[in-house]
């Protein structure tokens, strides 16, 4: 039975997880396209920065998707009165959930390595890869026939400017360094960053150089492939170290540098950022007990409303814990008030409300105030 929930569940997991993964970056996909036209970068540069948003976007996605398979899978079997059948056999709600529960437990473990040890790195690479693409230098948006100056020796037109501004067609270019005179000629042109994000350069195609220094005969040379540097970003000062931010820190830097003090980070951001990631993880594994309860639903009954209302106690908690989290940081506020407090709340009414699908609390009821018995008399012995 285990192997058949477990079975179940995973293909409406991953699917589901898939799903709200492209729901959640859909908006940052449009500013990272933005950011890709802005500055002529190259498809790894976006790539790479996709790749560091999935971490965080995976912390998120997680919980809604186990949520989502639960509640698919016990609502089926409720519907199809599977429940039923394996209530008969002796096996209760509870026990059934039990593979569901450590299945989360599973999940609870790998968002503890998420939150704690992929997602800083992952946050930290995503700000350094963004600060790499819009500080690289000079973002050229030519048009046609418009002199161009991207540096105080190199002058470029071109007579024809796609709409983007990257592709030219019969380009002229003036470069005065190195105490010569270089125009080149070509008949096509695209100005894009180098591959290490770091300069801006026009591949030219089909033209011709005329050199002339200061002293001596000038030079032709015709190529058929070419490229010129037309900035360099030499000038950008290096990004910053990992660690300026709590969010940036592993959780044993967190625990680390609250023994020690030894950074500039409040010690109050430290003590919540620890928390925080520690109580997300901790709920994860009750979230299917929350589902299984909320999916049990009387016979021919179709409505799907105990899938909002889970949606709605997960997105509500989410925003409490937050908001805890944010209490403690800047108001010095108590963890265990405004941390533990709502988790605690959150896992006692998920395994108070199976308990109660499953007829739990109704048979501790009825034993609680279960009259006792009158003994029968005992005859007398002669």
């Amino acid at each position: 039975m285990d192997r058949y929930l477990i079975t179940q569940t995973l293909p409406p997991f991953f699917l589901a997880l898939s799903v709200v993964m492209i729901a959640l970056l859909l908006e940052r996909l449009l500013a990272l396209f933005n950011l890709l036209a802005a500055g002529n970068n190259h498809l790894f540069t976006f790539l790479g920065l996709l790749t560091t948003l999935t971490p965080h976007y995976l912390g998120l996605a997680i919980p809604a998707a186990l949520c989502v398979s639960v509640f698919t899978v016990v609502r089926r079997m409720s519907q199809n009165e599977e429940i039923d059948a394996i209530n008969s056999s002796g096996m209760s709600l509870i026990r059934l959930t039990r593979p569901l529960m450590q299945l989360g437990l599973l999940l609870g473990c790998i968002s503890f390595l998420l939150y704690g040890f992929i997602q800083p790195y992952a946050r930290y690479d995503f700000r350094q890869s963004l600060y790499i693409a819009s500080h690289t230098g000079w973002a050229p948006r030519l048009q046609s026939g418009v002199f161009a100056s991207p540096s105080p020796n190199i002058t470029i037109v071109a007579d024809h400017v796609d709409l983007a501004g990257s592709r030219l067609k019969k380009v002229f270019i003036r470069d005065m360094s190195g105490h010569k005179e270089r125009d080149i000629t070509a008949k096509n042109g695209q100005i894009r960053l180098t591959t290490n994000d770091d300069s801006v350069e026009i591949d030219l195609q089909d033209g011709e150089i005329l050199t002339i220094p200061e002293t001596g005969a000038p030079t032709l040379t015709t190529f058929d492939h070419a490229t010129r540097l037309l900035v360099e970003a030499s000038h950008i000062s290096p990004f910053r170290k990992r660690g300026d931010d709590e969010r940036e820190l592993t959780s044993h830097e967190l625990i680390r540098h609250m023994v020690r003090q030894d950074t500039q980070i409040p010690f109050s951001s430290l003590r919540a950022e620890l928390h925080f990631r520690l109580a997300r993880s901790i709920t994860i594994p009750f979230i299917p007990a929350l589902a299984a309860a909320l999916a049990i639903v009387r016979k021919r009954q179709r409505n799907t409303s105990g899938l909002i209302i889970a949606f709605l106690i997960l997105v509500g908690f989410d925003h409490i814990l937050q908001f805890g989290h944010s209490l403690v940081d800047t108001k010095n506020a108590s963890p265990y008030l405004m941390t533990w407090l709502p988790s605690f709340l959150f896992i006692i009414g998920c395994s108070a409300l199976l308990a109660s699908k499953s007829g739990l609390l109704l048979t501790a009821k009825a034993l609680w105030f279960r009259k006792p018995e009158a003994s029968a008399p005992q005859k007398e012995q002669p």
